[in-house]
């Protein structure tokens, strides 16, 4: 897999509207229209990050979620923090997040 470079992690989270790149991680806030609608999605997101093996770090405030992904094992981004944050950004969309 391996860490990919500060300068290809900045292309990639470019393509990645809301996110935001950190040092070792890639972060987003969605917000959604209550907390049953918030949980929904944390719960979608959870299947899909179990079904490829790579799990974000999720935080719930009340209609609020938000998503960090990193590879931890890695010490830093990989090409898997940038598929899950795809993945999650269409889920989000197609649960009409802001």
């Amino acid at each position: 897999m391996g860490l990919l470079s500060s300068e290809e992690a900045g292309k990639r989270a470019a393509k990645l509207p809301g996110w935001t790149l950190g040092e070792k991680q890639i972060q987003r806030k969605f917000t959604f229209g209550d907390f049953a609608e918030a949980v929904s999605f944390v719960v979608r997101v959870g299947f899909a990050a179990e079904a490829v093996d790579h799990h974000p770090d999720i935080l719930i405030n009340y209609k609020r979620v938000t998503l960090t992904f990193s590879t931890h094992s890695e010490g830093g981004l990989t090409e898997k923090d940038f598929a899950g944050a795809e993945t999650a950004t269409k889920i989000a969309l197609a649960l009409g997040a802001s």
